[in-house]
This record gives structure tokens, sequence and C-alpha cells, in this order.
């Protein structure tokens, strides 16, 4: 029986932004999403440091 506190599946599509490395185009994709349109340079995830 729900209690108000049961987790319903969250069945959203998890996302995080891409910037590119050579023009800083940002994007937000559920993967890689390789070359950039723009400038043909190679995508960082943001969370990730480039250090």
């Amino acid at each position: 029986m729900p209690h108000g506190q049961d987790v319903e599946d969250d069945t959203s599509e998890i996302t995080s932004e891409y910037e590119c490395l050579q023009c800083g185009r940002i994007v937000e994709a559920e993967t890689n999403p390789g070359e950039c349109e723009e400038c043909g340079g190679d995508f960082q995830n943001r969370a990730k440091s480039v250090e």
C-alpha cells in the first residue's frame, strides 16, 4: 500500500552538458556528441575536469 513515500520509477532521460574544446559551443546530450558541427572540434563533458 502506498504511504506517500514510495519512489516511482523515473523514466526521464539523463543528459549532460558537453563543451567543444575548440570553439566553446555547449550542447546537451545523453552521450558524447562526437565532433562539433560548428568547427569540427572534440567535445568534453563539462562535469569532468580538463586537467
